[in-house]
């Protein structure tokens, strides 16, 4: 069985709650197994028979959706695809002083078009400090002052992207694929 990462959007925010040990024990009637939380509610390691991570995200977020009644975005990686995420962020040298909190990787379930990331930059053109960066799936993100204070949301993105998707951040990304090389090793 291979080890996949989920990551949930929407999850334990905005009246979302959702119990992990209620998803586990949904996810294990569904043949998940070996079903772990890491560095916060909404990543989830899982073993599951060999399956491209796209049809894993749609069954995730299927079982959400009709298990909870909670429309999820769920963008599924393989060890490999996190740390190749991790690899091409162009903004990761920025790990001082809490800096990695700032710096971003917001996963979407497809490959946003040249086109789209530049209207994306384009359209926020002088709005904010944010550098931006698109990625394999995914766009990178220094938010240089905080997300919380940032005008650069995933509303704004993902209506000129075409996708939403669900961030996370540089020193989250780190210790999920710790972990993930921690359990490959031990071979559980």
């Amino acid at each position: 069985m291979n080890l996949y990462l989920a990551l949930l959007g929407s999850i334990n925010v905005g009246g979302n709650r959702l119990l992990m040990v209620d998803l586990r024990e949904a996810l294990e009637r569904e043949d998940f197994a070996d079903i772990e939380t890491v560095a916060a509610s909404g990543n989830i390691l899982f073993r599951h028979e060999e399956t491209p991570p796209e049809g894993l995200g749609e069954k995730i977020a299927w079982i959400i959706r009709e298990e909870f009644e909670i429309a999820s975005e769920v963008v599924v990686l393989t060890r490999d695809q996190l740390a190749q995420a991790l690899a091409e962020n162009p903004f990761t040298d920025r790990t001082q002083d809490g800096a990695d909190k700032q710096v971003h990787t917001l996963f979407f379930a497809g490959q946003p078009s040249e086109e789209d990331f530049a209207q994306l930059l384009k359209d926020y053109e002088g709005r904010g400090p944010e550098r931006l960066a698109l990625g394999t799936n995914a766009l990178h993100i220094d938010y240089n002052n905080g997300v919380g204070r940032s005008p650069l949301t995933n509303g704004f993105i993902a209506k000129r992207l075409g996708f939403g998707g669900t961030a996370r951040n540089i020193r989250s990304m780190r210790r999920i694929l710790a972990k993930m090389d921690t359990l490959e090793a031990a071979g559980g």
